[in-house]
């Protein structure tokens, strides 16, 4: 934001919201998607290793549940943006690297 700010010589006195200031360039906001492609990326990583990092993210906990209401996982966020009905899809997807990316690519954008 300030890069355009800056760019546009706008002045702390215009009184100009962010959004206004997105509007004359014609740009967007792009951080949570960033995020969340990057976040998609990570986890391709993870599930193709074989590793310990695969199984704390795919498996489960032993014993009871905490009370409350329970937190949102990763792996749920992430289908969502992507637009997957279950977590096996996604993660049988993993696999292979260029429908992955093709995947990933073509997700629905979520948030500002």
């Amino acid at each position: 934001m300030w890069f355009f700010r800056r760019m546009l010589i706008v002045p702390w006195t215009a009184r100009k919201t962010n959004e206004e200031v997105l509007k004359e360039p014609e740009s967007t906001r792009s951080l949570m998607s960033r995020i969340r492609r990057r976040q998609a990326k990570f986890v391709g990583h993870i599930m193709r290793r074989e590793g310990l990092e695969n199984l704390v993210t795919t498996g489960r906990m032993e014993g009871k549940k905490s009370r409350g209401r329970q937190r949102e996982k990763m792996l749920d966020g992430m289908t969502s943006w992507m637009g997957t009905k279950r977590v096996t899809d996604a993660l049988s997807e993993s696999w292979d690297r260029e429908s992955w990316k093709d995947m990933i690519a073509n997700a629905k954008g979520q948030g500002t």
